[in-house]
């Protein structure tokens, strides 16, 4: 059964719909209404200008029949809702799965597979959002192998460093990825705007001694810091260091928190990179607590609770969400062998997209053949 009640001199409606019950402004209603004169049939966008609504706006009547809200509001336009569609109208992501190094999942995607098919790339992109990463084998051991697939999501995200570059140690390295130091747990270019949303590492030779990756789940850490420790969490969230990466060409600069939180108060990107971080002169008591924040945070993601050891073969890719993990890598020696691999960004907007659009498209044939 479903009940209707207007509320508030009929400008909001409360909806008891087979329990559920929510409460609706009716500008939010006019606003989204979904027939052809307030929103292009083909395109979905607003035809009307929701900001010249008269913010008086009230339903004169509402009516239900079918599963079906029949509304009429006070400058007389006219619509109906399907009452599922409008108590379901959540984000159409699928929740992430979080872990630690004991329950680590191991998401595999093989690169002509997921060239090849769509079915085998939506589920390479599928474990990508779920997982925060992805490992691909079969990948040319050729300087661009990667790009082909890249193409199939892309485009690649170009950077002061060009297209798809090297990540070997190098003479007057710029960076130091290009030497043989291990590397902390970090995130990528957090000193850009907007942050690259995907790393592409790809393994063409891995002969030298150590050198081997490290993973870390970022979220899993903030959720843990956030159990044991909510003053720290608390910190990590609301301080926000700059950024900053500089050689003779170059100059960036950006700012953002160590963990930033979505309008639902729930962590959606964390920035860590102590190679790059630059702290604001802040008052000497919220400083105390930054740093002790930041260490705990650090001994989180530091971890052998939180950290996936794993080495890449020639011909191995890593997708890592770069707005989620943090990775880094142990040191390694030249001497017993060869240590090159290629990286390349894709953004976050691209990815989510090709996703979700592939998602809807696979998705279509199943349900025409359950209604067949």
């Amino acid at each position: 059964m479903t009940h209707v009640t207007p509320l508030a001199n009929r400008r909001r409606l409360a909806i008891d719909h087979h329990g559920q019950r929510g409460e609706f402004a009716a500008l939010w209603l006019r606003e989204r209404s979904p027939d052809a004169e307030t929103l292009d049939p083909r395109t979905g966008q607003r035809l009307v200008e929701a900001a010249e609504l008269p913010l008086s706006l009230s339903i004169e009547a509402a009516e239900v029949a079918d599963d079906r809200l029949y509304l009429h509001f006070s400058d007389d336009h006219r619509t109906d809702f399907d009452l599922t569609a409008l108590f379901d109208d959540q984000p159409s992501d699928p929740p992430k799965r979080l872990w630690d190094a004991a329950g680590a999942p191991h998401p595999e995607a093989d690169f002509a597979d997921a060239l090849a098919d769509d079915t085998a790339l939506s589920d390479m992109l599928e474990a990508l959002h779920r997982d925060g990463f992805v490992i691909v084998s079969g990948v040319p051991t050729e300087a661009d192998g990667m790009q082909p697939l890249i193409d199939r999501i892309g485009p690649l995200r170009r950077t002061n460093w060009g297209g798809i570059a090297d990540v070997k140690s190098v003479a007057d390295a710029y960076d130091l990825t290009m030497t043989q130091r291990g590397l902390e747990p970090h995130t990528d270019n957090p000193y850009r705007d907007p942050i690259p949303g995907y790393i592409w590492l790809h393994c063409l030779t891995n002969a030298a001694e150590g050198g081997d990756s490290t993973l870390a789940d970022g979220f899993m850490a903030a959720r843990l810091l956030r159990e044991h420790d909510p003053e720290a969490y608390a910190s990590l969230t609301r301080v926000t260091p700059g950024f900053l990466y500089q050689d003779a060409d170059t100059h960036l600069e950006s700012e953002g928190p160590l963990i930033e939180l979505d309008s639902h108060g729930e962590p959606v990107r964390v920035r860590y990179s102590n190679r790059t971080e630059r702290v604001p002169a802040l008052p000497p008591e919220e400083l105390e607590t930054y740093y002790a924040a930041r260490q705990a945070f650090y001994q989180l993601i530091t971890g052998e609770e939180l950290t996936l050891h794993l080495k890449l073969d020639p011909g191995q890719m890593l997708i890592m969400d770069n707005y989620r993990l943090l990775h880094g890598r142990s040191a390694f020696q030249l001497a017993s062998g060869v240590r090159h691999l290629r990286q390349g960004y894709v953004d976050r907007d691209s990815t989510a997209s090709r996703r979700r659009v592939l998602r809807q498209r696979l998705a279509a044939p199943r349900a025409q053949g359950e209604h067949a």
